[in-house]
């Protein structure tokens, strides 16, 4: 009430960086803010069709009051392979001529050939079986950097254990500086993305991001061996 916001963006469905899922409750809670305020809502969902662990949690757009007031936006890269950058939305029909019109003036459109790509992949295969393969995949690299986590990061660390999605946030103890430590962490050919730079606010420099989707179980196991030596020296 004292902001006035116009707009809230949010990614409810494990959240880049940290993972975290928005409980139902809290989803209703924003779906009726946002009708009480007349605040719109922009739900980014890149990430939600990759869960291994728990049960889904309905769209903000699916809560009553806020179905006329939230554009949701999703991504074929996330789902169906990397390289296609190819997104699509879902808003109140009187607000995609201007959204239309705001993305020409951007890029004119989107290749033509990345459309044409995903309309033959989605006519002629089972994406959702795709996704559930993908899915499982990422649920076993979650699982093999939970296994060595512990003893990759200093007594004292805490982390997040995502139900999907691709990251895990977690936090050195005391006032580390991650952003620092990496210097001497890339020195053995590893790896992470400092918590810094996520931070609307005063940022937390004892955080960081680590992704385990784009190496195999043993390679995360490798890496975390890499992390918890330099971490130590």
């Amino acid at each position: 009430a004292s902001e006035r916001p116009k707009l809230l963006y949010t990614v409810p469905t494990f959240q880049n960086p940290t993972g975290r899922t928005l409980p139902a409750g809290r989803r209703a809670a924003v779906a009726a803010v946002a009708a009480r305020r007349g605040l719109w809502i922009v739900e980014d969902d890149p990430y939600g069709e990759l869960r291994f662990e728990g049960e889904r949690v309905p769209w903000i757009a699916s809560y009553e009051g806020a179905g006329d007031r939230t554009v949701l936006l999703g991504s074929f890269s996330k789902v169906m392979a990397p390289g296609m950058r190819l997104g699509w939305m879902r808003a109140p029909a009187a607000l995609r001529r201007a959204c239309t019109v705001a993305k020409q003036a951007a890029d004119l459109h989107t290749p033509t050939v990345n459309q044409l790509a995903a309309a033959r992949y989605l006519a002629d295969r089972d994406l959702d079986a795709h996704v559930a393969r993908v899915a499982a995949e990422y649920g076993r690299r979650r699982d093999a950097m939970l296994a060595g986590i512990a003893d990759a990061l200093p007594e004292g660390s805490t982390w997040t254990r995502p139900e999907g999605g691709m990251f895990l946030w977690a936090r050195l103890p005391g006032s580390r500086d991650t952003t620092e430590l990496l210097r001497r962490v890339v020195e053995h050919d590893v790896a992470y993305v400092p918590g810094e730079p996520f931070h609307a606010g005063p940022p937390d420099r004892a955080t960081l991001r680590l992704c385990f989707v784009t190496q195999t179980p043993q390679e995360i196991a490798e890496g975390l061996r890499r992390l918890g030596r330099a971490l130590r020296d």
